[in-house]
């Protein structure tokens, strides 16, 4: 049976969903023997980075859910899953889901007292840890007990596993959390059908080129590791799923795996445009896949500028030096990614372009009012789709405070253009009223920057009230070589534009250590304001 016949068989049974994606495959009874999951850990006595096939994948899941079930953990029950291995995220998850229990997959990065409060929020039923985790939590009372290792789940018989629970599709299979960027993460509660619904979207379409051997540099607690998760368990790919998304880990394991694709975010990107990769062979790499927040032009273009793709010319099929940088806009609330681009090697529609929606997708850009705009004009994005999350978990004020007329408000700033491309410039909370009907973005500040002032590898805008007037500092991270000393307030200047410009108080060149970072990568903007503010009132009261 071809590839196509098993994702056309999954993608048209109305049973199949992000909760039984595995269990319908080994019902199939097709390519059981065939590598399918890689993890950068040992699991269950196999070695890191050695392939498990969909047999074995299946047997150590069967052997979690039969530990979880000795423990008591049954439909409805929901486990936290805080750890740091991706194979114990994964593994849990799919254990979890056998059982009917809900897994609440908790980032690493989450720290300690955070971590407790989130998890009495949720009403947990226990958690599942790892020995640096069960550390992180002993200090405090996350209001629900540690039920076990998540690697050692794995010694219990298989076979003892009760049989897979039956799922509907608006049953919940995961909650997983937004960055936590401006406070503490909120809880998002994805559904069979909903985390599903962009996998059996692609499997109408055409197979894509390098879904056959995958990499994801994704946050394993993430949303959107399930969904690669089961889309290449959907679409008969092999998957290598590493528990680090920067570092020499990232290239280390391109160099090692030789992946056709590299699923990530926006920050593993700007880490790997920051290093030397033309010491690096990136060559197998004719796919870099985005979600969550758009990617910036210059760390796309160093990207593109590396490994190959495949294209068909006059002579048949070639292979052409660089590849194809997919981009677009997601969130944990949106399932998936609501818009896509592909940049390669010569094309040039930058300027925070995400841009059209997929066809599964109804969007609009709303004003304050609720109102629909028009081309040009920059509101907020209001977005309907089966891939959305139906809410968050143990807090309705929050579910239906972001709601307008069955659409979603994202907290993104944007605006489309005649063409019915959209394009992105800030998020809501982030950007900064100038009054005059003028606004300062800070994410659309950093693009202009980022493109336009050499040697600056990353940029953080942080705009602050000072009074009645804003203030704006620009914060660079430079390449290597480039010379710290160097005043580069002009060229900031000049990259952005005049509203923006006047404002600026002061260009300051700083090391990583200085940019405070959410679990996922995203920069703390509200942390960094509060630092600043702090700054501005320190300075007034020595006045």
């Amino acid at each position: 049976m071809s590839t196509r016949s098993i994702r056309s068989l999954l993608a048209n049974d109305p049973d199949v969903g992000a909760g039984n994606v595995l269990t319908s495959r080994i019902a199939l009874g097709i390519g059981l023997d065939e590598p399918a999951l890689t993890f950068d850990t040992p699991v269950d006595g196999r070695a890191a980075r050695e392939a498990l096939t969909l047999r074995e994948a299946d047997r150590a899941v069967r052997a979690r859910a039969a530990a979880l079930h000795a423990l008591g953990v049954g439909r409805r029950d929901v486990v936290v899953v805080y750890v740091s291995a991706a194979a114990d995220q994964v593994l849990s998850f799919l254990a979890l889901t056998r059982l009917g229990a809900i897994p609440a997959l908790l980032n690493p990065g989450v720290e300690g007292e955070r971590a407790a409060r989130y998890i009495a929020r949720l009403g947990a039923a226990g958690i599942l840890t790892d020995p640096a985790h069960r550390a992180e939590l002993a200090e405090y009372d996350p209001a629900a007990p540690v039920l076990a290792d998540a690697a050692d789940l794995g010694a219990a018989a298989p076979d003892a596993a009760p049989a897979p629970y039956r799922h509907h599709a608006d049953d919940p299979i995961a909650i997983t959390h937004s960055s936590g960027t401006t406070g503490m993460p909120k809880a998002v509660v994805h559904s069979h059908a909903s985390l599903y619904a962009s996998i059996r979207h692609r499997a109408a379409l055409p197979r894509p080129q390098g879904i056959d051997r995958v990499l994801s540099v994704l946050p394993a607690a993430h949303a959107a590791t399930l969904i690669a998760l089961n889309l290449a368990l959907s679409f008969d790919s092999q998957l290598h799923l590493i528990s680090q998304q920067t570092g020499p880990a990232v290239p280390a394991a391109i160099e090692r795996w030789r992946p056709q694709s590299v699923f990530g975010f926006a920050t593993t990107w700007a880490d790997l445009a920051r290093q030397d990769l033309s010491a690096r062979d990136l060559s197998s790499v004719g796919l870099w896949w985005n979600t969550g927040d758009c990617a910036h032009e210059a760390h796309i273009r160093r990207l593109i500028a590396q490994g190959s793709r495949e294209t068909v010319t006059r002579e048949g099929r070639v292979r052409l030096p660089g590849s194809v940088f997919v981009d677009g806009l997601g969130s944990t609330e949106m399932g998936h990614s609501h818009f896509h681009i592909t940049h390669a090697p010569g094309t040039e529609k930058y300027g925070r372009c995400v841009g059209r929606p997929h066809t599964f997708v109804d969007c609009e850009v709303v004003g304050p009012d609720g109102e629909p705009l028009g081309p040009g004009e920059v509101g907020e994005l209001a977005t309907a789709s089966p891939t959305l999350a139906p809410g968050y978990w143990n807090d309705s004020v929050t579910t239906y405070r972001t709601r307008l007329r069955g659409r979603f408000l994202t907290g993104d700033l944007m605006y489309r253009d005649e063409e019915g491309y959209y394009y992105h410039v800030d998020r809501l909370v982030d950007s900064v009223d100038l009054g005059g009907g003028r606004r300062l973005y800070t994410a659309m500040s950093e693009e202009r920057v980022l493109a336009d002032v050499p040697g600056v590898q990353d940029c953080t805008v942080v705009a602050v009230k000072d009074g009645d007037r804003v203030v704006t500092d620009v914060l660079l991270l430079l390449a290597a070589g480039a010379d710290p000393a160097v005043d580069r307030t002009e060229e900031v200047v000049a990259a952005l534009d005049e509203h923006t410009a006047a404002t600026v108080r002061s260009v300051l060149v700083v090391d990583d250590a200085d940019i405070p970072l959410g679990p996922t990568g995203k920069v703390r903007k509200v942390l960094l304001r509060e630092r600043h503010l702090g700054a501005l009132n320190l300075a007034a009261g020595a006045r």
